[in-house]
């Protein structure tokens, strides 16, 4: 892993190659890994995500004019441009959709953003469940905020990148992505109610406690703009509705009985899940308070198996990354992210990493799958100018 010094002084030599003339500036905002809270974020419930030790890095120059040109360090993407005053949502393509829907959000909440010239490049990984999007987002807000004097709080950036995502992406997100990266602090969760926006610091202590967070990617790619994530959405809307509430943050588990007589099955388990995730978020986040990581194992179980079977977005591949982790010493396990691909983590004991490691690799060779690409994160500070 690069220091950010390293990264932010590479990425300002590749912009000035590229562009001819030097950044104003270089921003950096990390992804994240969601600890616990699945799903529940567009449902006005809660989370519990941090920022993790992989980021992605923007250099950015303002132009004169109202031009914007865009070009990127990752192999095969091309560059991209557009004119800010002929913009519209659905001339938004690939992976210049981010940074083209923060220009277009800041404008409509009343930023005078300039023309600009872009170049960015990322260490999260695309399509593993590590909001590699947001990142992006919030990096490119963070750096257009501060070029135009705007001064807008962490809060409302994570707001922007959020409705980016949702008007010109096409993607029907929550805000917890975006907030865990602008909003995380090192060795801490982000505790995010995402019905008034409120949050908290809550300290981790992984490795106080001698514990390390594995992330397994399985390589599945996903992607939220369309199929099964835009449908478990609209199913909790169902359910809101069947059971004449608000959000299904309104409900409590004394509610599910009636829910079962009230909805169809499949909505009932999508509501179950989100119900009894926001108590599992309630009581990680005391219990990390209280007794510390060593005793959410079974928190983060419960959860896998709530989206496992509830939910139902989970995959062959996340149930047999987190069998397999919590076969070979993992105190707990759970897919993270959005679903039907990407990735998982496992709170592991650091004497046991290297035989959680193994034991993963191998159990995918063994199904002839491909082989996933298994690392450590550490929690760690949300977006900033280099």
């Amino acid at each position: 892993m690069s220091t950010s010094a390293t990264v932010g002084t590479a990425l300002a030599r590749a912009f000035a190659g590229h562009f001819g003339r030097d950044p104003d500036g270089v921003w950096q905002a990390p992804g994240r890994v969601n600890l616990i809270g699945e799903h529940t974020d567009y449902n006005d419930g809660l989370v519990l995500p941090f920022a993790i030790d992989r980021a992605t890095t923007v250099a950015v120059a303002a132009r004169a004019d109202r031009t914007v040109r865009m070009a990127s360090g990752f192999p095969g993407a091309e560059p991209a441009g557009f004119d800010l005053d002929a913009f519209a949502p659905e001339q938004a393509a690939g992976w210049s959709a981010y940074p083209a829907g923060v220009a277009w959000e800041l404008e409509r909440a009343g930023v005078a953003v300039p023309g600009f010239d872009l170049f960015v490049t990322s260490e999260v990984p695309v399509g593993a469940g590590l909001s590699s999007s947001a990142a992006l987002e919030c990096a490119v807000a963070l750096a257009l905020s501060d070029l135009t004097g705007a001064g807008l709080g962490r809060a409302d950036l994570a707001d922007i990148g959020r409705r980016a995502e949702n008007n010109v992406v096409g993607a029907p997100t929550g805000i917890m992505d975006q907030s865990a990266s602008m909003l995380g602090t090192r060795d801490c969760a982000v505790y995010l109610d995402c019905r008034d926006l409120t949050s908290r610091p809550v300290p981790l202590g992984l490795e106080d406690s001698g514990l390390r967070c594995l992330v397994i990617d399985t390589k599945v790619s996903h992607a939220h703009a369309s199929g099964g994530y835009a449908d478990r959405r609209a199913s909790c809307v169902r359910g809101a509705q069947g059971m004449g509430v608000a959000a299904l943050r309104d409900l409590e588990a004394a509610d599910l009985p009636r829910a079962r007589r009230a909805l169809d099955d499949v909505t009932f388990r999508r509501v179950r899940h989100i119900v009894t995730e926001n108590e599992r978020v309630a009581r990680t986040a005391e219990l990390l308070g209280t007794h510390g990581p060593l005793a959410i194992g079974e928190l983060l179980d419960a959860s896998h198996r709530s989206m496992r079977d509830d939910f139902e977005i989970s995959c062959p591949e996340l149930n047999l990354a987190v069998d397999t982790a919590r076969a070979s010493g993992a105190i707990g396990a759970r897919m993270t992210g959005g679903g039907f691909g990407g990735s998982a983590i496992a709170l592991v004991p650091a004497d046991d990493v290297d035989r959680a490691r193994s034991a993963v690799l191998a159990a995918f060779a063994a199904r002839g799958l491909r082989a996933p690409d298994i690392f450590t994160v550490l929690p760690a500070k949300g977006a900033r100018r280099l």
